[in-house]
């Protein structure tokens, strides 16, 4: 019986360290520091939309980083590629994504989900919708 006791607190220490990875990787304060002058954010508008392409197109990692899915809207940026994680500008191209509507806090937790002046800027586009959106874009 002492072998299923150490199952179980194995396994406990298991989720409680699979928790506190999420927690530091998603949520976490600790370990970014917001950039001093991030790109402008009218602070009047109640929403804003972001173009995602990558980790951002899945509801769970939404769910983990802004603490809903929200609804995701298929949407297209021409003009652009995309190389894994990253678009760089490509005349003939097209990269197919959604759009978010995200209030201001939960653009700030996307900033620090993409570590915004670290590893991504947050630039605005215009979406083949001819809708304006704000798109992560690496360093």
């Amino acid at each position: 019986m002492r072998w299923v006791y150490r199952i179980g607190l194995l396994a406990v220490i298991a989720i409680a360290l699979g928790f506190s990875y999420l927690w530091y990787t998603f949520q976490s304060p600790y370990g970014y520091e917001a950039p001093a002058h991030p790109p402008i954010m009218d602070s009047r508008l109640e929403h804003h939309t972001v173009f995602v392409y990558g980790t951002l197109r899945y509801a769970p990692i939404r769910w983990l980083v802004m603490g809903r899915a929200g609804t995701a809207t298929p949407a297209t940026l021409r003009g652009y590629t995309r190389d894994e994680l990253d678009i760089s500008p490509a005349p003939n191209e097209q990269v197919d994504g959604y759009t978010l509507s995200v209030t201001s806090d939960e653009l700030q937790r996307l900033d620090r989900y993409e570590h915004l002046g670290e590893r991504y800027r947050r630039v605005n586009v215009k979406l083949d919708s001819g809708q304006s959106a704000w798109v992560y874009q690496r360093l």
